[in-house]
């Protein structure tokens, strides 16, 4: 897993802090960050697992650094481990801020598993490969 944002990768997700994302301490609210963490590991496990996936627990969450109105937050998740059901996803969360010069800065970073669902919303196989 890099931790350059400004590699080859691509983001899952990029998106813009607004106010409207703020705590009562002016910061980007956690639960803001957590859901952004969910939704791009929500879409690696997707493509992984071929279809419909659900979020059934948040192994590791570590917030490093605050995340400030204006920040472009860059989600990096990559499939760690695939089971029978289940998907592992790990997740870096870059902020990119321009506070008197461009900076990169990791500032979350998290590990969520999944459990492949069918149409009745019960757990299926993962497809091979």
């Amino acid at each position: 897993m890099a931790t350059d944002p400004t590699d080859d990768r691509q983001p899952t997700i990029r998106v813009v802090a607004r106010p409207a994302d703020t705590n009562a301490g002016g910061d980007i609210f956690g639960g803001w960050i957590m859901s952004q963490v969910d939704i791009a590991g929500s879409i690696a496990a997707y493509r992984r697992a071929q279809g419909r996936v659900v979020t059934v627990a948040v192994d590791s969450l570590q917030f490093h650094q605050p995340v400030f109105v204006g920040d472009l937050i860059s989600c990096y998740a990559d499939v760690i481990r695939v089971g029978r059901t289940s998907i592992t996803v790990q997740v870096e969360v870059f902020a990119e801020r321009d506070r008197g010069g461009i900076q990169h800065l990791k500032v979350t970073e998290a590990r969520v598993t999944y459990v492949a669902i069918d149409e009745a919303r019960r757990p299926r196989p993962v497809p091979r490969g």
